[in-house]
């Protein structure tokens, strides 16, 4: 980094941050502009001489100062003003109610329970198949079964599930 840096941007700053002020209107953008654009001189000079650093804070100002208006420009575009107003308060959150909650809590429940009552033959299958990613033919080589075997257990299991989550929904 050449040492005089420091010493040309420390001279200059009133004039980068007026470069950065008569484009973004803004003082604290302006602030953060030129603060980005000493950052990027320096790194940029760690990497190689600089044969014009003031020529290079000015550019370094004005294309960050251009970027920052474009992503405001795009940020008033397309996000809501006023996201945290009283008309944010009526869009309805994607959280489950406590009742939804309690309710799938309950159905849970339910399948654990379901599964719980079959033959521990199809229960395993199930698991293997559904939770593990098991083909048929691999569940069938680990139990020791015919692939047909594991097939009518998986559609036991199957069937004794949807039956009771559907007598627990008549209910």
């Amino acid at each position: 980094m050449p040492p005089h840096l420091d010493a040309i941007y420390l001279d200059h700053r009133r004039l980068l941050l007026g470069l950065a002020l008569r484009i973004l209107r803004d003082p604290q953008a302006a602030e953060d502009v030129i603060q980005e654009s000493y950052l990027r001189t320096k790194s940029a000079a760690e990497r190689g001489p600089i044969d014009n650093v003031l020529g290079f804070l000015h550019r370094t100002v004005h294309n960050l100062a251009l970027d920052h208006v474009r992503r405001r420009r795009t940020q008033d575009r397309f996000e809501v003003a006023g996201a945290d107003g009283p008309v944010a308060l009526t869009v309805p959150s994607d959280d489950p109610s406590a009742e939804e909650h309690l309710l799938q809590r309950e159905r849970l429940e339910l399948f654990r329970a379901a599964l719980a009552g079959l033959p521990e033959r199809a229960r395993r299958v199930w698991i293997l198949n559904r939770v593990e990613g098991w083909s048929y033919a691999r569940i069938a080589g680990h139990l020791g079964v015919s692939p047909g075997t594991v097939f009518n257990d998986m559609k036991l299991a199957m069937g004794h599930v949807v039956d009771a989550m559907a007598r627990s929904e008549r209910q």
